[in-house]
């Protein structure tokens, strides 16, 4: 198998690092220069005509992209613990989740890095009074998700760590990275983002 990536702090292609580090699978690593704008040469449209990172190409030519889906075939083809959970409640359960996470966090981080950071400024239109606003949507769902994880569970679903721990400590650390601050004043998120930083797959 073999992966069309991008480096850290890409957080897309960091969830398939992290998810294929805990079933211990090695990829062969692609890594493409997304500024020179290599994911949207033609050979790579081939692989996805949306020029998205990552693409895990299978052995037989298939070529997989939407990082959720690779890592779902990531955790399908290796033994050691399900990331997407063991019985339908579970599975049920970590997708719900991974949407939440997608949403309510992932979307105003992603809105701020396109609208409102200066690194993006010469790639697109930006809107940044919109991109800016973003700030207090991403602070008021930080607000929901450390009430939620006030109950003292280990990891998202509960006891056990899952692919929406991954999709969720990857954005959280992109917002921080681009000055958002996800992390302030939130001790149940931090404690949580502790216990997930001290696996060996977060530095994947």
């Amino acid at each position: 198998m073999k992966l069309y990536s991008a480096p850290s702090p890409a957080p897309n292609p960091r969830r398939v690092r992290m998810a294929a580090a805990e079933k211990d699978i090695t990829l062969e690593e692609v890594m493409l220069d997304l500024r020179r704008g290599e994911h949207k040469a033609p050979d790579h449209l081939a692989r996805n005509p949306l020029g998205q990172v990552p693409v895990l190409e299978l052995d037989d030519g298939t070529m997989i992209s939407e990082t959720v889906s690779i890592c779902r075939y990531l955790d399908s083809v290796a033994d050691a613990p399900s990331l997407f959970g063991q019985t339908p409640t579970e599975q049920a359960l970590v997708d719900m989740w991974i949407r939440r996470v997608e949403l309510q966090i992932g979307e105003p981080v992603k809105m701020f890095w396109r609208h409102a950071h200066p690194a993006t400024a010469a790639l697109l239109t930006q809107y940044t009074d919109y991109g800016a606003s973003n700030r207090d949507l991403l602070h008021r769902a930080m607000r929901w998700f450390d009430r939620e994880l006030s109950d003292a569970r280990a990891f998202i679903t509960g006891d056990d760590y899952s692919m929406a721990d991954i999709a969720a400590v990857t954005i959280i650390d992109f917002g921080q990275l681009i000055g958002m601050e996800p992390l302030a004043e939130r001790d149940h998120v931090c404690a949580w983002h502790d216990r997930v930083a001290g696996r060996a797959s977060y530095a994947a």
